[in-house]
């Protein structure tokens, strides 16, 4: 029996042996992918620098492999919308509120800094106004992924600059998100169009409309969906992805852009219970869809054009390299900080993120700049991240080599430094983990709050997270077996944890993802029985509680002092 016909959206269809090569072309796609990314971690590369180079080795530059450019690009755009519906979702209003001065100086200052020198930078080197703009803005960016990463595989991420640099990175986060939203409102730049007093108007009322909206959905509707949905974490995740899709198309019919849609549509959720387990499960889809983003771009990459933009690519660049560092240094010295916590979160800002690449991919679909511009940026990027993720890597390395060059960036008390030096991480961490609230659980999480403990929960029941809320213990909503999620936990300095997690399929998840987050602290695992206990025993140097057999001990002790109390008592004694 023949195959039926399989339609497209224009109403063509496509022939079985066409869609069989399209999967062909994909199953190769995924294969190179892989096998470039096993080199650039051996290499200790980004992995997105690996993925721009498959595009540009399977993409027409090269051997022109691929021909499923459509839907590559389609893949790549909905990549696009995740990347940025995490973003937005990690953004807190609690935790804006407390983003340190020293975060939101650092931040200002580089953007700033960046964006004014970039500017006048690129149109000396012969790039017209609003090209030299789009490149301007985009070399502020950094990549969190990029630099959350490698702070996380070299320990630093709780350090004091770890914690700087991704407070300055929030920043940057937002910068991006108002610059696409305010560049995409320019979408008649150029043409005949409205006055500035009116373009200024209009974008004014769009914003307040899309604020309104965002309020009234945040404060009455959300919730109660979001409430109903958490009890099946499969659909939560759906209708993650359906809801961040479906704002960032709304975005793009509203004359914004996807991109501003789908920030919108995390930043919705953000207040919720439910962030991080929304998070955790997005990021492994978050990656491997952004593959297909930065293929498409390799693949794009137009050759005879960046022949001529390797000079200026350089240049900007070394402008990355260095001025970005730079002023973050000589902002955190003039704050009080010393010249070696500067000289470590600058590095983080020495490279352009894949924030940058969008914004001006962005460009070009709104008409504002060419294809040169994206090669130009792309270039850049390859340059800078490569360099920099040595530069971090080895930042200890740098410092003791560059330290006496670098006293001007220190004032002779580092004030700041000295009042925070040691504290954060004594106030913010948990002296307990407790991973599951059932009956055991949730009790042994109440006696120890109860003795002064500072105790945080983790549940993936919404109605146990909420319970528990209600009654003063710090729950989180979440799944023990999700690694980004036991990433996105306070792991560091926090003596205990407990699992009382039911089956040893799941402990053993558990204790993997905390090994591959460095966790260094004492670790106890309920177990149900003699069998589960001799289980869990094989796993490693844990302690193991066994509740039945305790219970049953204390009972046998409480008993025996009862029954001899009693044949002690007077009214037992034997009358002589």
């Amino acid at each position: 029996m023949a195959a039926p016909p399989i339609w497209c959206h224009d109403g063509v269809t496509l022939a079985p042996q066409n869609m069989d090569n399209i999967y062909q072309e994909f199953a190769l796609l995924l294969a190179v992918s892989a096998f470039v990314g096993a080199l650039a971690v051996r290499l200790r590369q980004p992995l997105l620098v690996g993925y721009i180079i498959v595009g540009i080795v399977v993409g027409p530059a090269v051997f022109g492999w691929v021909t499923a450019h459509d839907q590559i690009d389609l893949l790549a755009q909905i990549g696009i919308t995740v990347l940025l519906f995490v973003v937005g979702l990690k953004l807190d209003l609690r935790h804006i509120r407390h983003i340190g001065p020293v975060a939101l100086a650092t931040g200002l200052g580089q953007l700033s800094f960046t964006i004014l020198f970039g500017f006048f930078i690129i149109l000396a080197l012969g790039k017209g106004w609003l090209e030299a703009l789009y490149v301007a803005v985009a070399l502020t960016f950094s990549s969190t992924i990029i630099i959350v990463k490698l702070l996380s595989d070299k320990r630093e991420l709780d350090s004091l600059h770890g914690r700087i640099a991704v407070g300055f990175l929030i920043v940057q986060d937002l910068a991006v998100v108002i610059a696409m939203m305010v560049m995409s409102g320019l979408g008649d730049m150029g043409k005949e169009s409205v006055s500035g007093g009116m373009f200024v108007l209009t974008l004014l009322a769009r914003l307040g409309g899309a604020a309104l909206l965002l309020y009234v959905l945040m404060r009455y509707v959300l919730p109660r969906i979001v409430d109903t949905l958490a009890r099946s974490q499969e659909l939560l995740l759906i209708f993650a992805i359906a809801w961040g899709t479906a704002l960032a198309a709304l975005g793009e019919y509203a004359g914004f852009s996807k991109e501003a849609g789908a920030f919108i549509a995390g930043f919705s959720l953000a207040s919720t219970t439910y962030r991080e387990a929304i998070s955790a499960r997005l990021s492994s889809i978050r990656d491997f869809l952004l593959l297909f983003f930065f293929i498409d771009l390799g693949a794009k990459l137009d050759f005879s054009t960046l022949g001529d933009e390797t000079g200026t690519a350089i240049v900007l660049s070394l402008f990355v390299l260095i001025g970005n560092p730079l002023i973050v240094m000589a902002i955190m010295g003039y704050m009080g900080y010393r010249k070696r916590t500067g000289f470590l979160a600058g590095l983080t800002v020495a490279q352009i993120s894949e924030f940058s690449i969008i914004f001006v991919a962005m460009g070009i679909s709104l008409g504002h700049v060419g294809s040169s511009a994206l090669g130009l940026t792309t270039l850049v990027g390859l340059i800078t991240i490569a360099l920099s993720s040595y530069m971090i890597l080895y930042s200890h390395r740098l410092y003791a080599w560059l330290s006496p060059w670098l006293g001007g960036f220190e004032r002779k008390r580092p004030f700041r430094e000295l009042a925070v030096e040691n504290t954060h991480a004594l106030l913010d961490r948990p002296d307990v983990l407790i991973f599951g609230l059932g009956r055991y659980g949730s009790r042994l999480a109440r006696k120890l709050s109860e003795q002064g403990i500072k105790v945080l929960a983790v549940d993936f029941d919404p109605e146990v997270v909420r319970t528990h809320q209600r009654l003063g213990l710090d729950v989180r909503f979440g799944d023990g077996e999700a690694p980004y999620f036991i990433e996105s936990l306070p792991l560091a300095n926090v003596p205990w944890v407990v699992s009382t997690l039911p089956d040893t399929a799941s402990n053993r998840i558990l204790l993997h993802g905390l090994l591959e987050n460095h966790y260094t602290g004492q670790i106890a695992i309920v177990a149900r029985d003699e069998s589960d206990a001799a289980a869990l025993h094989g796993l490693g140097k844990i302690e193991v509680i066994l509740p039945f057999n305790q219970a049953a001990d204390f009972a046998a002790l409480d008993l025996a002092a009862r029954i001899a109390s009693a044949e002690l008592s007077p009214d037992n004694k034997e009358t002589s």
